[in-house]
């Protein structure tokens, strides 16, 4: 593969005599480097919303780029391709492998990623690059589309035929035929599969074609594209996703054009309305991790209790009527209208070593304070809030309760979650336990999981 595989957070730069990769510090080529400094001043741009996928900085006295927290495919004009993998990866073992599985993984909790299969025989993804996986799965629903067979649909049509087919347009039939009794200028409809469904899947294919550097890819590519012969490419993606209906006998497009979506705006499905859109399939880690906690958090939750995501019942103040800087913690466990636990993800590695009163375990005042105002407003300042950090061998075991001196009744927890188990480790003093399942101590087998209790159907489903 023309590319490179690096973590969140890692430096890439240009060739240079004597510098050598380490320490978080890749070399590209200089043409590909020029575009990622192009590309982290277009993305520090005031006008653009969101945080930067890629900023400007410096290592070893050199100028350099910085990829962040967004993990997935960058690719430059060239066809070079950056693999960014999540920083967890470096922590927990496995290397580019486990971690390139476990971000497949997660990208199941995303809404638009549902239809991923990671445990299909044919995707091997522990072999193939990221952006391979992505095409392989897209090939594989398209493939469906076509065994299923394309639909077809009317269309209107203004052609000058030799017999009277549908309603005569007098005044172009006047204008074109005046001298010419053999012909007729009509409007009429034609039965074709020359609709926008087909021809986003077609210009998809054809974008697939140019991009995989796999075999088998390729391959099935070419197959597919002979399918799709009579249907012309869409020239206008934006207007023909608009005019997409997957109405009756229309289900089995819908996880095709999900990712003929992605690969024609070449826009993470979290950052693409109304944010910067990234280059490439970009993934900000934060709301994965999000979306995977609440997935299998769903799981551990003791009867009736229910998880609810991006709660918003609250604002910090009242000014003049109106309710200002609104409160959404990121997941809500609540009974009937009670609400009984308020956790946060934080998609950020802490150390539980380091408990002193300088490094602080490497957690932040923002956060603190954050839940600190959740738990005032959603628990009365009486209960738990909860913040959930991804598991390392730094971080392995929950950390001492954190109390507020000026509430009393509010205790801050600060929790891993293991990525591998899927599991929030609990409090040793069980403090927790009656939310949560008998087992949720110990890790919890897919198979023998209880069924998830939430009230949005994005985690319900899952």
């Amino acid at each position: 593969m023309n590319g490179l595989t690096l973590y969140e957070y890692d430096a890439l730069t240009f060739p240079a005599s004597g510098l050598q990769e380490g320490g978080g510090l890749r070399i590209v080529p200089p043409k590909v480097y020029e575009w990622l400094e192009l590309q982290a001043l277009r993305a520090a741009e005031p006008d653009e919303a969101g945080a930067p996928w890629l900023r400007l900085t410096q290592r070893r006295g050199r100028r350099a780029v910085q990829v962040t927290s967004y993990v997935g495919v960058i690719r430059a004009p060239d066809g070079f391709q950056i693999e960014v993998l999540p920083k967890v990866g470096k922590v927990i073992g496995g290397g580019d492998n486990e971690a390139r599985d476990l971000l497949i993984e997660m990208l199941r909790c995303l809404g638009g990623f549902r239809h991923i299969q990671t445990d299909s025989a044919k995707l091997k993804a522990t072999r193939m690059p990221l952006l391979e996986v992505f095409i392989a799965e897209f090939l594989r629903t398209a493939e469906h589309v076509v065994k299923r067979g394309l639909r077809s649909d009317y269309n209107a049509r203004h052609d000058n035929l030799f017999a009277l087919r549908g309603k005569l347009q007098l005044a172009m039939h006047l204008r074109q035929n005046l001298c010419r009794r053999d012909r007729f200028f009509t409007e009429h409809d034609e039965f074709s599969t020359n609709r926008p469904e087909n021809r986003l899947l077609h210009a998809a294919l054809r974008w697939v074609l140019s991009a995989t550097t796999s075999q088998a890819n390729q391959q099935l590519a070419r197959e597919l594209c002979f399918a799709f012969s009579d249907v012309p490419v869409s020239e206008q993606v934006d207007h023909d996703f608009q005019r997409v209906r997957l109405d009756r006998g229309m289900e089995h497009y819908a996880d095709g054009l999900a990712w003929a979506r992605l690969i024609l705006e070449e826009a993470s499905p979290l950052t693409g309305d109304g944010g910067h859109r990234a280059p490439s399939l970009l993934f900000p880690m934060e709301a994965v991790f999000e979306a995977f906690v609440a997935k299998h958090l769903a799981r551990q939750l003791e009867r009736p209790f229910v998880l609810k995501t991006q709660a918003r019942s609250f604002s910090l103040v009242r000014h003049q009527g109106q309710d200002w800087f609104r409160l959404k913690p990121d997941l809500l466990v609540r009974e009937s209208s009670t609400d009984h636990l308020v956790l946060d993800t934080k998609w950020k590695l802490i150390d539980g070593a380091k408990a002193n009163g300088s490094e602080k375990y490497g957690l932040g005042q923002d956060d603190f304070y954050q839940l600190h105002a959740y738990g005032q407003s959603y628990l009365d300042g009486q209960g738990d809030v909860v913040l959930i950090y991804p598991k390392t061998d730094a971080f392995s075991l929950p950390l001492p309760v954190f109390e507020f001196p000026k509430s009393a009744g509010l205790r801050l927890w600060v929790l891993p979650f293991c990525l591998r188990e899927r599991v929030l480790i609990l409090p040793e003093d069980g403090s927790l336990d009656a939310l949560f399942v008998h087992n949720s101590l110990r890790p919890v087998a897919s198979a023998a999981a209880p069924k998830p209790h939430t009230e949005f159907e994005e985690v319900a489903t899952l």
